[in-house]
């Protein structure tokens, strides 16, 4: 059985979208966000090591921020899809 289509306004203009299209993209963000929370642990546990070891930890930080400022982008993307399934 075909899902209805969600419509989606862009500029006024209404298209349908297909729901099992949605779908395979929310199963694609879920996977992202959970292998970003991995290496997010990954990398923190690496921090802390270092830290304990008196190491330099500007590249794990570096790291950090950017897995985090990914990590938050998927989330929002993850939170949209969801928003646009509920209509």
């Amino acid at each position: 059985m075909v899902a209805p289509p969600v419509v989606v306004l862009t500029l006024g203009r209404a298209k349908p979208v297909n729901k099992d299209f949605l779908f395979d993209e929310l199963r694609r963000l879920e996977k992202s966000v959970v292998q970003g929370e991995r290496q997010l642990a990954e990398q923190e546990a690496l921090l802390i090591f270092l830290t304990k070891h008196n190491q330099d930890l500007t590249e794990v930080e570096a790291n950090l921020k950017l897995l985090r400022a990914k990590q938050q982008d998927l989330q929002q993307d993850r939170s949209h899809l969801l928003s646009m399934l509920q209509r």
